[in-house]
């Protein structure tokens, strides 16, 4: 296979050039394991690892190969084997807040160019998920498209999608049923040879099966909802990025049962709310806190049902969930806060023992 094929292109070509000098080839990282890499090159299929130089030198774990990643590699003589050296600059990168206490940035694809949130037309279905996925998809830097799978589980799925048109501004929507063949037709605008889709959503949504039909063999394995509590299994358990026969790359991930924003910025915040940042445009006061403020078009719009209440309680949910976020992508942001917390908290004892004195 060629290089164009495998999504290269000159952005790609101009970070290569250094490590062209260097004697070294480009390869795309299709699976990761623990300690090994499966590549997709020019010469076919490699696995390699990363060089001691790379892991010693790399700050944080997102530094080191992810999947959809183009890496720096020397072949090794007379072996498909080869050592990573350098991963080139990524272009697009989707990543979420990494689950449990240490919570780091974990990276689900690099060098996306459409994200397909896929959720389903049944128990799964609901808004509040998708202006989540909506918020990393802007801020991964790939264009996002919510696809409405298991439409024929809805009573009205033209009802449904006119419903996620009105929160998904500047993303396409569309809605079919992998299970019946339909998905093709609808998807054709973005299965383009050579362009890189990540399918991202929950478990039971029809990731896997959607992506069989792009394939047009069963190569992924399904499995059934939950009767019992109406949730998906995980039959996918690791990122993959496979080439279609269209040519198009596909990147299939596992589903996501919990999704935290990792530094999202302002910008993809306003991409995702854009009725709720033009509302903000038209307060009277730049610093207004919508509370209550004189002229805050914010508390208008929720008084006459302009804007709906639950989504202004998602829009303010995910400020405070991406201020958090950028505290832990900043260490010295934090020790600022942790810093001015305690001075705050001396200055209120303080005050406090210097009333009890008086009394």
């Amino acid at each position: 296979m060629s290089l164009s094929t495998l999504g290269w292109d000159e952005f790609f070509s101009r970070h290569f050039d250094p490590h062209s000098a260097a004697g070294l080839m480009p390869a795309r990282v299709a699976l990761e394991h623990k300690h090994a890499y499966e590549l997709l090159a020019a010469t076919g299929e490699l696995t390699a690892v990363c060089t001691g130089k790379l892991l010693y030198t790399a700050i944080a774990r997102t530094d080191l190969p992810a999947v959809g990643d183009w890496v720096a590699v020397r072949l090794r003589p007379g072996e498909q084997q080869a050592d990573i050296h350098a991963v080139l600059p990524r272009r697009t990168k989707f990543s979420r807040r990494a689950a449990g206490d240490s919570g780091g940035e974990q990276i689900v694809a690099t060098n996306v160019d459409t994200v397909l949130l896929v959720t389903a037309l049944d128990q799964n279905y609901n808004l509040r998920r998708i202006e989540r996925y909506l918020a990393l998809a802007w801020e991964s830097g790939a264009q996002p498209v919510v696809v409405l799978n298991k439409s024929d589980l809805h009573v009205d799925p033209a009802g449904a999608r006119a419903e996620v048109e009105s929160i998904a501004s500047g993303a396409p929507v569309v809605a079919l049923s992998a299970a019946r063949d339909e998905s093709l037709e609808a998807l054709a605008p973005w299965l383009v040879p050579g362009r890189t889709l990540a399918l991202l959503g929950s478990s039971g949504v029809g990731k896997s099966t959607l992506i069989n039909r792009l394939l047009g063999t069963d190569r992924l394995l399904t499995s059934a909802i939950s009767a019992a509590v109406g949730k998906g299994r995980h039959t996918t358990t690791h990122r993959e990025l496979i080439v279609a026969p269209s040519g198009v790359l596909v990147i299939d991930t596992p589903g996501m049962r919990e999704l935290q924003l990792w530094d999202v910025h302002e910008p993809a915040l306003d991409s995702t709310f854009a009725d709720i940042a033009a509302l903000t445009a038209r307060c009277r006061f730049s610093d207004c806190a919508h509370r209550g403020e004189p002229g805050c078009a914010i508390q208008s719009a929720l008084d006459t049902g302009t804007l709906y209440f639950d989504r202004w309680q998602s829009f303010q949910k995910l400020q405070r969930e991406q201020a958090y976020a950028a505290r832990k992508a900043d260490p010295r942001l934090e020790r600022v806060l942790k810093a001015n917390w305690r001075k705050l908290h001396r200055q209120m004892r303080a005050t406090q023992r210097m009333e009890h004195e008086k009394e």
